[in-house]
């Protein structure tokens, strides 16, 4: 086992998504073998100074990494390469999404996984989990009014959940659909629903809390309602906003 705190780092393109950057360098060095199994990858403070992100994009990176089944965290130790398997990958381009229908077929999809997912992780999360559930809320909540970033938390909101599913598939299908899944991503949804920036992330962060309070009860079916409403309105905002 080796350790690649000083791993050769060529200078990244910037994608439209940091995130998803830092998930295809590092994805591409352990299929291609510069990191091996056992590996233990740089710190996230490592990270952000070599990729020039921020903690929160290296976080997004290694939770999807981890969901792809590529690294292993152990907290307060750190984040070890795993052997990674033969299966072809399933993944939405982002320039696949390039209109309001493209997105609203996605939404599609999502209300049916992520009701799910909301249900299962309200019986199974664990205390840690829900912990940082919270964090992600947090971190959207103070990017509200300063014009920050709010795609990274929610985005490690939704797949979080789908981690704490205990289902690898839900997790695996998060990962790989990434934050192009968030319709503001790749269209202005706020201008689609005909409000202001804050005031319609102020409504997306009200419906995140709904869904947060329903798993930390654990009440199932209270959380799969609350994901299904947030989604359903988020598909009810665009299609209004494409009879206008």
């Amino acid at each position: 086992m080796t350790n690649n705190a000083d791993w050769p780092v060529s200078v990244p393109r910037r994608p439209r998504n940091l995130a998803q950057g830092l998930v295809e360098d590092v994805s591409e060095r352990i299929r291609g073998g510069q990191i091996r199994p056992g590996d233990k990858l740089p710190t996230e403070s490592e990270l952000m100074r070599q990729f020039g992100v921020s903690r929160t994009v290296v976080r997004e990176a290694l939770s999807r990494l981890q969901a792809a089944g590529l690294v292993e965290t152990h907290h307060g130790i750190g984040t070890y390469a795993l052997e990674p398997s033969g299966g072809a990958d399933f993944r939405v381009d982002p320039a696949d999404l390039a209109t309001v229908r493209d997105v609203l077929v996605l939404l599609e999809l999502r209300i049916c996984l992520e009701s799910e997912a909301a249900g299962l992780a309200a019986m199974r999360r664990t205390d840690a989990q829900l912990a940082d559930m919270r964090v992600a809320l947090d971190e959207f909540r103070h990017s509200l009014g300063s014009d920050g970033d709010t795609i990274t938390p929610d985005f490690r909101f939704h797949l979080l959940i789908a981690q704490a599913t205990d289902n690898r598939y839900f997790a695996d299908l998060m990962s790989h659909l990434g934050s192009a899944a968030i319709p503001r991503t790749r269209i202005n949804s706020a201008r689609i629903a005909d409000e202001g920036r804050e005031q319609y992330l102020a409504r997306v962060n009200r419906e995140h809390e709904d869904i947060y309070d329903a798993i930390s009860r654990q009440e199932p079916d209270a959380a799969r309602g609350a994901m299904r409403t947030h989604l359903s309105n988020s598909r009810e905002r665009l299609r209004r906003g494409q009879t206008r």
